[in-house]
């Protein structure tokens, strides 16, 4: 894929994300899909951060647009090659300190097949 086709499933991935639409957001991913993240690894200790399939990403982001209602990404960088984006982001919460995010989205057959978040 080009780095243009990847940059248009990052702002579709934030799109789904800003609207908390989980069809949308799911339908960006493989049905085996990977995501590891350094706030599930706090929340769900159990999963030590990585969690694998559809349906276990709906339940850990159903479960985060519920707690987290205002929720937002703002995009601030993507860097794209041919099977990977790289996304700079800023989470912000109302009533929280925004926080800076760096994530990796690995492409195959255009559907996310592994995703990496990480803080700071």
């Amino acid at each position: 894929m080009t780095s243009e086709e990847l940059k248009n499933i990052a702002n579709l991935w934030f799109k789904a994300f800003n609207e908390q639409n989980l069809d949308d957001l799911l339908d960006l991913y493989d049905g085996s899909a990977q995501h590891y993240s350094p706030k599930l690894k706090a929340r769900e200790p159990q999963t030590n951060g990585l969690i694998k399939g559809k349906e276990t990403l709906r339940n850990w982001w159903k479960d985060c647009f519920e707690r987290l209602p205002t929720l937002k990404y703002q995009v601030n960088k993507l860097t794209a090659d041919s099977r990977q984006i790289f996304m700079e982001y800023t989470r912000k919460v109302e009533g929280e300190e925004d926080m800076e995010i760096r994530e990796v989205l690995e492409i195959k057959d255009g559907k996310i097949v592994f995703s990496r978040v990480y803080h700071g």
